[in-house]
């Protein structure tokens, strides 16, 4: 009976990496984004997703003082999540406005802005109101005057026909008074009467 002595020998087989060639461009750095300016204030680390991040720019540390001031980061956070995405610019537009009123007015706040508009509208209404009726008061009195003058115009023709003829009959018997039998003088008077004396 042989015996054989079978050295089996395993072969490990790895594969093969291609290197990348010299052509190719090298991979991009990474990008550092900066934290945003609520989280800067905040001190804390800038989430990928962070709900404060595209409404508080960083280049913007002001905007979000502000509001941070009156409302507080939770409440603000916490507006933003109950919103849609497509109502929040304008919803923190709003608070942004509303903190920095508060800031200004602490007693009235933004409603103390809203009253002074309102005067200053009625106080324009009333300004407007005046002038229209001054206008409605010209126009009035413009009609009066053209009518005024187109009343004079249709008289003066009558008026003037009436004065040619009086004219005309004057220059045409300027003796008349004369040779009427009723207008006598006194010295005739006194030849008539003067028979009757004898």
């Amino acid at each position: 009976m042989e015996c054989s002595d079978t050295n089996t020998s395993t072969t490990s087989s790895t594969p093969l990496t291609h290197s990348p060639s010299s052509s190719s461009s090298p991979p991009p750095p990474p990008v550092v984004i900066s934290p945003c300016a609520a989280c800067k204030i905040l001190r804390r680390r800038c989430a990928e997703k962070c709900v404060l991040a595209p409404y508080f720019p960083p280049t913007e540390p002001a905007k979000f003082t502000i509001a941070h001031r009156v409302f507080g980061a939770s409440n603000i956070i916490k507006f933003l999540q109950e919103l849609p995405e497509s109502q929040r610019a304008d919803a923190v537009s709003s608070m942004v406005y509303e903190a920095s009123a508060r800031i200004r007015d602490p007693v009235y706040g933004c409603a103390g802005a809203i009253c002074q508009l309102q005067k200053q509208v009625n106080e324009l209404q009333g300004q407007l109101a005046k002038a229209q009726a001054e206008l409605v008061n010209m126009q009035c009195q413009q009609a009066n005057l053209v009518a005024l003058i187109c009343m004079e115009m249709s008289q003066s023709p009558q008026a003037s026909a009436q004065q040619s003829l009086e004219n005309n009959f004057i220059t045409n018997n300027p003796h008349s008074y004369q040779t009427n039998p009723c207008f006598i003088e006194d010295n005739n008077l006194c030849s008539l009467w003067e028979p009757l004396w004898t």
